[in-house]
């Protein structure tokens, strides 16, 4: 019976890390293919792609593009506004068109691609920044018994009841 009782106690702890881990906000990394339906490829703006996007630490771009044309490179700032490729800080290219790079710092990064494209508007900068701080919850007032309806306290609570309850009820 012992047996019975700690491996139920085990599951009422497991639902109950489970019930506070919903809870949690998360913030997921963003994998961004480049240029959209469009790809990394010649007659698109990249600068208006990037315009309205937040890029964070932690997200990737993924370069969609035609192998045997394109490369990525990411360059510098003073390469990248003068589409010099000579001297690439690393060339992401992997030779199967579908090049993948994690922004795992916060910087300004610079990729163009080389073999002349550059002119022609194969290029993008992008601000890597940290993500926001997750939203605070606003505090319970006295005088708004309401607000904890809002999933503040009840959901945590139901999760809770729930959980004993239905161990009280095996454990009988």
């Amino acid at each position: 019976m012992e047996g019975v009782r700690g491996g139920r106690m085990m599951v009422v702890v497991a639902v109950l890390a489970c019930a506070m881990m919903v809870m949690v906000p998360e913030v997921e990394a963003v994998r961004w293919i480049v240029g959209s339906d469009k790809g990394w490829n010649t007659n698109v703006n990249y600068t208006i792609w990037a315009q309205d996007k937040h890029f964070y630490n932690g997200d990737w771009l993924f370069f969609v593009h035609d192998r045997n044309l394109m490369d990525v490179l990411e360059v510098n700032k003073t390469d990248y506004e003068s589409c010099n490729s000579d001297h690439p800080l690393k060339n992401w290219t992997t030779k199967v068109g579908r090049d993948v790079v994690p922004l795992n710092e916060t910087r300004p990064y610079y990729f163009i691609s080389g073999k002349g494209f550059c002119y022609g508007g194969v290029k993008l900068s992008v601000l890597v920044e940290n993500p926001p701080p997750p939203p605070t919850a606003s505090p319970i007032t006295s005088s708004s018994p309401r607000s904890i309806y809002r999933g503040q306290i009840v959901l945590p609570v139901v999760f809770a009841i729930g959980t004993m309850w239905d161990a009280f009820i095996w454990f009988w």
